[in-house]
């Protein structure tokens, strides 16, 4: 009998996540819809995480288990991941989540009978690290519209948490993008290359539960004075190999987004209509750009003593 070609891959990159791997891992085994693989990608743990995974894909023949014999950072991770997968669909899960069991199965309706829709997701729910609620999630994006700029201009202005990065995504639009960069806020970035490509749909069910806890990997790298996210602990995050180096965080987020919107294939119409937007995004942080070039002449000026 002709083996099914697998709909949807699931990658999970993964770094000491004993404590909430199991939890994370059984709920997509208890998925509705079953047509899955999922890649697991360990960034060389020190904890029981081999350990786990291991159990897991001797009991499944759809999980897959990688190891890397050293952390070789976030950013790395997240894209082996994807480099692995053979689905038609892509979906990256976080070893401290949880989706709802019939997550899977109401995403893959929503690409198959929509091809405008590149990306779908849904409600989120933040709970603790005992599973919790600590809050209903309700960010409304106009992430659907038919128009570009639209689109564009909210990821780009309103976005806060990139909880759409856990979605369910087209592999043929996740391909075209340069996937998850090794700089701050990268996740955001590949969100806006994305709505570039095509629509998101948020499915209006709580079907997305993510973690907040103290190990989480955002909260170990904290934010700035501003109460603003530190991009330049989040690009080390992604990229370990960066430590010590002069790194402009807000600069190149703004190059990456204006690259976004050059290199896309758009008509002159929405990519004009995009350039106001970046102006505003940079004139927000024009405190955080000038200060980095101040820091980095800085930086530079001493490694020259």
């Amino acid at each position: 009998m002709k083996k099914d070609k697998t709909k949807v891959s699931i990658g999970m990159p993964v770094y000491n996540g004993e404590k909430y791997l199991t939890e994370a891992l059984d709920s997509i085994l208890a998925q509705t819809f079953v047509n899955f693989e999922l890649i697991l990608s360990d960034n060389a743990s020190t904890d029981r995480t081999s350990d786990i995974c291991l159990e897991y894909a001797n009991k499944d023949s759809r999980i897959r288990y990688f190891r890397n014999e050293k952390n070789l950072g976030g950013a790395w991770n997240f894209n082996r991941v994807f480099e692995l997968s053979d689905g038609k669909y892509f979906k990256w899960a976080a070893h401290d989540d949880i989706i709802s069991s019939d997550f899977l199965l109401k995403c893959v309706e929503v690409l198959d009978n929509d091809p405008s829709v590149i990306l779908c997701y849904s409600d989120t729910i933040i709970i603790d690290e005992n599973g919790k609620i600590i809050e209903n999630y309700d960010l409304n994006l106009n992430t659907d519209s038919p128009k570009i700029h639209e689109r564009f201009r909210d990821i780009l202005l309103k976005q806060e948490r990139c909880f759409e990065q856990f979605g369910l995504i087209r592999a043929s639009a996740l391909i075209k993008t340069s996937l998850m960069g090794n700089y701050g806020h990268a996740d955001g970035i590949l969100l806006a290359k994305l709505v570039l490509l095509g629509r998101f749909y948020k499915i209006p069910e709580y079907l997305f539960f993510e973690r907040k806890h103290p190990q989480q990997s955002m909260n170990l790298i904290g934010c700035d004075r501003n109460n603003m996210p530190n991009y330049y602990l989040q690009a080390i995050w992604f990229d370990p190999a960066k430590t010590g180096k002069i790194i402009l965080p807000y600069w190149k987020m703004l190059s990456e987004y204006c690259i976004a919107v050059l290199q896309v294939p758009l008509n002159f119409y929405d990519r004009i209509f995009c350039f106001p937007f970046l102006i505003k995004w940079a004139m927000k942080r024009r405190y955080y750009l000038m200060y980095e070039i101040i820091i980095a002449a800085k930086q530079a000026f001493s490694l020259k003593i």
